[in-house]
């Protein structure tokens, strides 16, 4: 895997696919949502780089950043 700062958590033919933006293939296929975000977050962690969870219209729900912050971000 490219170390890409996005994993991105999307629905897509009734099931739940895990794909790193900027490339034309999914990564893995997942029955549920949850499976999904799960592994997601895994290789979000391994990687340091931010994971994107998108509803079933596509919208995004959730961020979650596991590396590349800023370092000047209050909080």
């Amino acid at each position: 895997m490219q170390k890409n700062p996005f994993i991105h958590v999307v629905h897509k033919n009734d099931s739940w696919a895990i794909e790193e933006e900027g490339q034309d293939t999914v990564m893995s296929i997942h029955d549920t949502k949850e499976e999904a975000v799960n592994a997601a977050r895994d290789i979000a962690r391994k990687n340091k780089v931010e994971l994107i969870i998108h509803n079933l219209n596509g919208r995004i729900s959730r961020r979650n950043s596991y590396g590349h912050d800023p370092r000047n971000v209050p909080g």
